[in-house]
């Protein structure tokens, strides 16, 4: 079954909606269509063994819980069952009792299979629809589709509920992308991480795959799919987080489908409740292969006192020890997550890929918490590559995105290393779903089509520097498709993505003078305001504060009008020298200027002048300029007092680094990388294209004129 043959079914299954309309808004069609899709899928599933289970439940009935599970599980050939001697088609026989009878026929089944059902509180919906007279009709369509193994078989199923799933995200304006990721790119990210795997083929060989944000599950069945086609007598185990209802839901469900531990699919935050913080031994849980595609610049404020706590608390003991991303993008505690969830390279080591967008890769200054993270991980040795990927490749946007590959155990050849591949160009264009204009070309998905996920693959393993591909693209001058060489890989030493953040100050250099215009700027001096001001909560003492202040405000004038008296011509532009001045004259005066007065005094009276002399401090050091205060970015495999003199001194010798602010900073900038120069047009061409534009206005002028004249 194609891709589209996936969207005909889908279509076809929510075009039911049709009935809902006028009781039900469209974005509440999805709470009937997904519950009876998973409904009917495990109608249609014990079919075949119904009248068995009916037939051995009496006769064992009477014995513990856990022996009846298992023998009724025998008996359906699946982790669960059903008790009810009613499936959709026979509800249809007694439609005055539909309601009742629906809901006695969802209690008939096992414990797992209720669960579901309850997640999707389709219990509300079937009242619902009851009232409005719909429930019968949309019944019979449900219990006419024929979803057996035969006609769609579980890989098909699970790209009709993705399909599903879309259409009700868009009709609900929700973020599509939050539920699941394009399977093309789920082939390609269980490509880079299992194909340099030596061990899959092993007999009876046992992994763990673990997703924490598992949506409805596409990336654990992806790469259960794959080890299994590697080696058949394979034993892959599937865990998996969310907190969404409906996501975990249709998860869950399609874990019993392929008969799955379907309690291995977890329903909860995974930043707040870590579902496999622990195993039954009370060890740190730790899997060998963990993917995930978190959503997209989604906020984790309703996390944030929760991570805060884990990370001030715990360090690097716990999961978010190396630090915290901004507040409206959690994607990166999602990666800190899974890391902690590595095996010790000892044990195996652990193999890690992830969606992102651009963020991760470049965001955040130097010793901020994105850019620590990114230090972290690279200085580790964590990171293995980064693949640019196509834009407008996912449902729910048409942004950029990366994946990453992270590994705590490199093969030799890319120890210290990280690998940069830009597949940007790597699609294909198919019929528009959503914002999802490109493919990754995969022929098992559609003929013809070329195995770009087998070439983006095989360049990963090639692991070569300046490797290059053909792409046929458009000239911009000729407009003619042309063949063009474009770089696709190149691989860093991990240090070139590292940087060191330094402050350069320059010195502070002022004039003084006490003119009435400089007097005048104390009533915006804090040091000044703040004498007239009282916090004390008694009213008849906060009034006496404040008019005391107003006296000493007054007295600081009359001094600066005195000193104004005899000094107000002199331009100081030595500040000790007008301190020394402004002393005397308050010593005389009796005022005793407090530190703070001095302060705002200075604030008021100076103006930033290149030919002062400079301010120094008690220590006779240079006073810095906030002003003129300037920061370099300079790469960690370059020496800073060599790039200090450089680059920065001869344009400002007076400047200096103050080295206590100086910062290691990390950043991922692949676009930079990859980018190629295109030269400009030709002037001629450009000139062409004018006269051609002038000559069409002109011909659409003459049109309209020549129209209003014969009218």
């Amino acid at each position: 079954m194609s891709p589209e043959t996936h969207a005909h079914l889908a279509s076809f299954i929510w075009s039911i909606c049709n009935l809902l309309r006028g009781p039900y808004k469209r974005n509440e069609y999805r709470k009937v269509i997904l519950p009876l899709t998973v409904l009917r899928r495990f109608d249609c599933l014990l079919a075949p063994t119904k009248a068995q289970v009916l037939a051995e439940h009496p006769k064992i009935k009477a014995k513990p819980d856990t022996v009846v599970r298992s023998l009724l599980e025998k008996v359906t050939g699946r982790p669960f069952y059903n008790l009810s001697k009613l499936d959709l088609p026979r509800l249809l026989d007694d439609p005055n009792q539909l309601a009742p009878n629906m809901n006695a026929y969802i209690n008939g089944f096992s414990k797992n299979v209720r669960e579901i059902m309850e997640r999707f509180a389709f219990d509300q919906q079937i009242a619902r629809m009851a009232e409005k007279n719909l429930l019968y009709e949309v019944i019979k369509k449900f219990a006419a589709i024929d979803l057996s193994p035969d006609a769609v078989d579980n890989v098909q199923m699970g790209y009709v509920f993705e399909e599903l799933i879309r259409i009700g995200a868009e009709q609900s304006n929700e973020e599509a992308g939050e539920h699941f990721t394009p399977r093309e790119v789920i082939k390609l990210m269980v490509n880079l991480l299992l194909s340099p795997e030596q061990d899959l083929r092993k007999s009876h060989v046992v992994k763990t795959i673990y997703d924490p944000a598992c949506g409805t599950g596409g990336m654990l069945s992806v790469s259960e799919k794959y080890i299994r086609d590697l080696n058949a007598e394979a034993d892959p185990h599937l865990f998996g987080q969310d907190w969404n209802d409906e996501s975990w839901a249709v998860c869950k469900a399609d874990m019993l489908i392929k008969g799955e531990e379907a309690d291995n699919i977890v329903l909860g935050d995974t930043f707040t409740k870590d579902g496999f913080d622990r195993d039954a031994d009370g060890k740190r849980r730790t899997f060998d292969y963990m993917l995930a595609n978190p959503p997209f610049g989604v906020e984790w404020k309703q996390q944030e006192k929760y991570v805060k706590h884990e990370a001030d608390s715990l360090g690097y003991s716990g999961r978010f020890g190396a630090g915290l991303p901004h507040i409206n993008d959690g994607s990166l505690l999602f990666l800190q997550h899974m890391l902690s969830k590595m095996r010790a390279p000892k044990e195996g080591g652990s193999r890690i890929g992830i969606v992102f967008n651009g963020s991760p890769l470049f965001t955040g200054d130097a010793g901020g918490g994105v850019s620590n993270i990114r230090q972290w991980i690279i200085e580790n040795d964590w990171l293995e590559a980064v693949v640019a990927l196509p834009d407008q490749l996912f449902y729910n946007t048409g942004i950029s995105t990366y994946l990453w590959v992270l590994t705590n155990r490199k093969e030799s050849r890319r120890k210290g290393k990280v690998q940069l591949i830009d597949a940007r160009r790597f699609y294909v264009k198919r019929k528009s779903l959503g914002n999802k204009r490109n493919w990754i070309g995969d022929p098992a998905d559609k003929a013809g089509e070329p195995d770009q996920i087998a070439e983006i693959t095989r360049l990963f393993g090639n692991f070569q520097d300046g490797e290059t591909r053909s792409f046929t693209e458009e000239d911009p001058i000729s407009k003619q498709p042309v063949e063009r060489k474009r770089v696709v890989g190149k691989v860093f030493d991990n240090a070139a993505f590292g940087f060191h953040k330094i402050t350069v100050e320059r010195p502070l250099r002022l004039n003084f003078q006490a003119t009435p215009e400089r007097i005048s700027r104390l009533d915006a001096e804090r040091g000044f305001t703040n004498l007239a001001d009282s916090k004390k909560k008694n009213e008849k003492a906060r009034l006496a504060e404040i008019e005391a202040g107003r006296l000493r405000q007054e007295e600081i004038r009359q001094l600066l009008g005195k000193f104004a008296t005899e000094h107000g011509k002199v331009l100081y532009r030595d500040r000790k020298v007008f301190l020394t001045d402004l002393r005397e004259i308050d010593r005389t005066a009796g005022v005793r200027l407090t530190a703070p007065e001095i302060k705002a005094v200075l604030g008021a009276l100076s103006e930033r002048d290149e030919t002062a002399e400079i301010c120094r401090d008690r220590h006779g050091n240079p006073e810095p300029d906030p002003d003129l205060r300037d920061s370099e970015s300079i790469p960690l495999e370059e020496g800073i007092e060599e790039y200090f003199r450089r680059e920065v001194q001869p344009h400002v010798p007076d400047a200096w680094i103050n080295e206590s602010k100086t910062k290691v900073g990390y950043e991922i900038p692949l676009n930079r990388h990859f980018y190629t120069y295109e030269p400009p047009r030709p002037l001629e061409v450009i000139e062409a294209d004018i006269k051609a534009l002038e000559r069409e206005i002109m011909d659409l002028l003459s049109e309209v004129t020549g129209s209003n004249e014969e009218a």
